[in-house]
């Protein structure tokens, strides 16, 4: 009971912070809900995928191996099907209708995935230390992950301009988030541990100032209604 809900905490909180920290309107549970599903079930596919890859990684050496693992089995696999779940998601839906969006259903989906990851790994080794330290690395990770395509794919929603450069942005960037973020961990270096946590936080910070500008640019957001209706007055002043 108590690895179950150590497994499954994080990811509840994190979705629960994510979805108070949109302020100004907030997204159907329902969909949310659903982006969590989607993100569960890819587990699956994305098991198959990597255990295909790995095989074809197992004579790099050291090093290399760890790049493969970390850029190629796990960031490239992962962050792309979460990718095509919260397309699929959200592109056309209706609901998507300010930047901040993006991040809400991004997140959705990633810690769907980070969840069913998360039971896998606590269950198999059944720890609780693997949990805790988990709850700290792991799961948070997807979830910044999460944040940063979520907002790319918000400044690709609207803004038509630029739509290619941040559609790519939104796959490319959690990409080498997530692979740095794994090659670290998998070398063994004792520099690039040491270095781990520093990334961890600027990770961190990076998630907090993205939802921090949506939040402040939403169109819901009074002081950005505030100022369209003066500037509006100003123009309609004979």
């Amino acid at each position: 009971m108590y690895l179950l809900l150590l497994a499954l905490a994080p990811a509840i909180i994190i979705m629960i912070y994510v979805y108070f920290r949109d302020r100004y309107e907030k997204e159907p549970i329902k969909l949310i809900l659903k982006g969590i599903l989607l993100g569960a079930i890819i587990i699956f596919p994305v098991g198959l995928i990597e255990n295909y890859l790995i095989e074809l990684g197992k004579l790099y050496g050291k090093i290399p191996k760890a790049a493969w693992d970390g850029y190629i089995v796990a960031g490239a696999t992962e962050e792309a099907f979460k990718y095509l779940m919260v397309f699929i998601l959200i592109w056309r839906n209706s609901n998507f209708n300010e930047k901040f969006d993006g991040i809400v259903y991004a997140v959705s989906v990633a810690l769907g995935f980070a969840t069913v990851e998360n039971l896998f790994y606590v269950f198999s080794q059944n720890s609780m230390q693997v949990g805790l330290l988990r709850a700290f690395t792991a799961v948070p990770g997807h979830t910044i992950f999460g944040i940063v395509m979520g907002f790319y794919l918000g400044l690709a929603r609207f803004d038509q301009s630029n739509r290619t450069k941040w559609l790519l942005k939104a796959f490319l960037i959690p990409w080498l988030l997530h692979g740095t973020y794994d090659f670290m961990i998998m070398t063994g270096h004792p520099l690039l541990i040491l270095t781990f946590i520093p990334f961890l936080i600027f990770m961190y910070r990076v998630g907090l100032k993205r939802m921090r500008e949506f939040n402040d640019q939403s169109i819901f957001n009074p002081a950005n209604i505030n100022f369209t209706n003066q500037q509006e007055n100003h123009f309609n002043q004979p």
